[in-house]
C-alpha cells in the first residue's frame, strides 16, 4: 500500500524583512528528498484573510508554513484559526519576535527541521478591537517607533534603533483609563502594552509574566520611558520599578485615552484611535515547535 504523503503548503511574504532568498528554492531543496508534498502560495501585496482562507482550503493541507515575519504570520493565523491546521514558521521578517518567543531557530534549514520533527502547542491570540494579536500589540511610543520605521525606505535592527532614537525626543506621555478584571487604573503613560508573548523582535523583555498557553494576558503600562528601565528590559532582567512601569494579568481589558493615540498589532502600524476593546481567545491556534528534531 503507498504511503500517503502529508501537504503542506508554504505561504511566502516576498517583501518582508530584508532577506532576498529564493524561499521556493530554499524550501524545495530542503524537502525534495521527503516523503511530503508541498505547495506555495506567495502573498500578493493586496491580500486580504478571506481569500488567502480560500487558496488554502482548496490546497486542503495537513498543515500551513507562514514564512516572513510576524505580520505574515499574523495574517496566516487569521486565516486558518477555524480550520484548526498546525502552522510552522520560518523566519523571514526584520525581528520575527514569535519565532524567537517560540525558540524557533532564525536559520531557515533549522527552522524547517522543526516543522518536519517539531510538536504542536496549543497557543491563546487577543482580539484588540477588531484586530486579532498573535504577540504584542501597544499603543504610544512603541507605535509611534513602528510608523517611523515602516516610513522608512531600509529595514533591520539598526533601521529600528533610529526610529525610536527619533521618537524618544519627540514622543509625549498619554493620559489613560484602563480597566482590567481587577478593576479601574488612571494613568499617565508613555506606552500601553497588550502582551500574549514576552519579548519584542529587539530583545526587549517588555512582560517577564507572560505565558502563552494560559487563559490570561498582560497589560505592561510603561509610565516613562528611562536608560535604566529599557536597560532591565533588554539585559539585566531585573524586576521593574513600580514607579516607572507596572504590570497586570487579565482577561479583558478597556483603555479610553483623552487623545488619540498611535496603535500597532505584531509590528503593524493600525493608525491612531481613542480606545482599545480586548479579550482572550484561549487555546486559539495551533503552532509547530522544537521537538526532537532528530537528524532531518
Amino acid at each position: 500500500m503507498k504511503e500517503t504523503k502529508r501537504k503542506i503548503v508554504f505561504i511566502i511574504n516576498p517583501s518582508a524583512g530584508k532577506n532576498n532568498a529564493d524561499w521556493k528554492a530554499v524550501i524545495n531543496g530542503y524537502f525534495s528528498s521527503l516523503p511530503f508534498q508541498i505547495s506555495f502560495i506567495e502573498l500578493a501585496t493586496q491580500i486580504d484573510e478571506n481569500s488567502l482562507r480560500k487558496k488554502i482550503a482548496s490546497a486542503a493541507p495537513d498543515s500551513v508554513v507562514a514564512v516572513g515575519g510576524d505580520g505574515t504570520l499574523k495574517l496566516v493565523v487569521e486565516s486558518v484559526r477555524q480550520l484548526r491546521l498546525p502552522i510552522g514558521i520560518i523566519p523571514g521578517g526584520s525581528a520575527n519576535g514569535m519565532a524567537r518567543e517560540l525558540a524557533i531557530p532564525l536559520e531557515a534549514q533549522a527552522a524547517m527541521k522543526v516543522i518536519v520533527n517539531g510538536n504542536t502547542r496549543n497557543i491563546h491570540l487577543t482580539r484588540i478591537n477588531d484586530q486579532i494579536c498573535i504577540h504584542l500589540g501597544d499603543i504610544g511610543f512603541n507605535a509611534y517607533v513602528v510608523k517611523k520605521f515602516e516610513e522608512s525606505e531600509k529595514r533591520g535592527m539598526w533601521s529600528y534603533i533610529k526610529a525610536a532614537w527619533k521618537v524618544l525626543w519627540a514622543h509625549s506621555t498619554m493620559n489613560v483609563q484602563v480597566k482590567v478584571d481587577e478593576g479601574y487604573a488612571s494613568r499617565q503613560a508613555a506606552m500601553v502594552v497588550i502582551a500574549n508573548g514576552t519579548t519584542y523582535g529587539t530583545g526587549v523583555v517588555i512582560n517577564p509574566a507572560g505565558t502563552l498557553d494560559d487563559d490570561l494576558f498582560e497589560v505592561v503600562i510603561v509610565k516613562k520611558i528611562s536608560f535604566s528601565e529599557l536597560f532591565k528590559m533588554r539585559f539585566s532582567h531585573r524586576p521593574y520599578h513600580p514607579r516607572k512601569t507596572e504590570l497586570f494579568q487579565t482577561s479583558s481589558l478597556k483603555i479610553s485615552s483623552v487623545h488619540a493615540v498611535h496603535f500597532q498589532v505584531d509590528g503593524e502600524y493600525l493608525g491612531k484611535l481613542y480606545s482599545i476593546d480586548a479579550e482572550i481567545l484561549p487555546g486559539a491556534v495551533k503552532i509547530i515547535v522544537p521537538g526532537d528534531t532528530g537528524n532531518i
